[in-house]
């Protein structure tokens, strides 16, 4: 299958969830700052799910311009994946406006797991494709991707684990830890991924 049709494809469904998270960013009916305070809540969770979002893109971008040709394994995996990141939107909106209560921080936490799962099988398909066409390098190189070695470890139902209790007793705390594990995958990447090219 043709990998840059695939691609497109990708980008233009994560550019549309983009574009509805925005959407849900009300205007305020006055001039005046105090306006601003009712949606801070959801800014906050905005900026979140963008990181969210940006960060995935492109550690997603470095698998894709490794790989040499899309399965249909792959294929399918990747629409899965992009599945599971079209409920970022409404675990945005539901956070954002109800961030001090326990439900909506545990549905977002519920996306984000999910989510992690289909793209720690993406990953895995990718890898295992890689292997078996003989490309070993380039299978360790994404073996060696932040999130696949954070994904693939005891890390993640640790780190989920304490969220889902944080958010019990500090709901906003979902979020906030949500943001410090991106803030790190955002600045910790493979040394080669900015120069990666087809």
């Amino acid at each position: 299958m043709n990998k840059n049709r695939v691609e497109a494809f990708t980008d233009a469904v994560i550019a549309i969830i983009m574009t509805i998270m925005i959407l849900e960013f009300k205007v305020p009916e006055t001039y005046l700052w105090s306006a601003m305070a009712g949606d801070l809540p959801y800014l906050f969770a905005y900026i979140v799910s963008f990181l969210f979002i940006g960060v995935a893109w492109y550690n997603h971008h470095y698998m894709f311009m490794i790989l040499r040709r899309v399965t249909k394994r792959i294929y399918w995996i990747n629409n899965l994946w992009l599945l599971t990141m079209s409920f970022i939107p409404v675990a945005t909106a539901w956070s954002g406006r109800f961030l001090n209560y326990r439900a909506p921080e545990y549905f977002y936490l519920v996306v984000f797991a999910v989510w992690s799962a289909a793209y720690w099988w993406l990953s895995r398909s990718i890898i295992n494709a890689l292997r078996r066409e003989g490309m070993v390098d380039q299978a360790l190189r994404i073996m060696a991707m932040p999130p696949y070695r954070f994904m693939n470890s005891w890390r993640l139902p640790a780190y989920t684990l304490i969220i889902t209790v944080v958010i019990y007793f500090w709901p906003p705390g979902g979020l906030v830890a949500t943001l410090c594990e991106l803030v790190y995958m955002a600045f910790h990447t493979n040394t080669d991924s900015d120069r990666v090219v087809e």
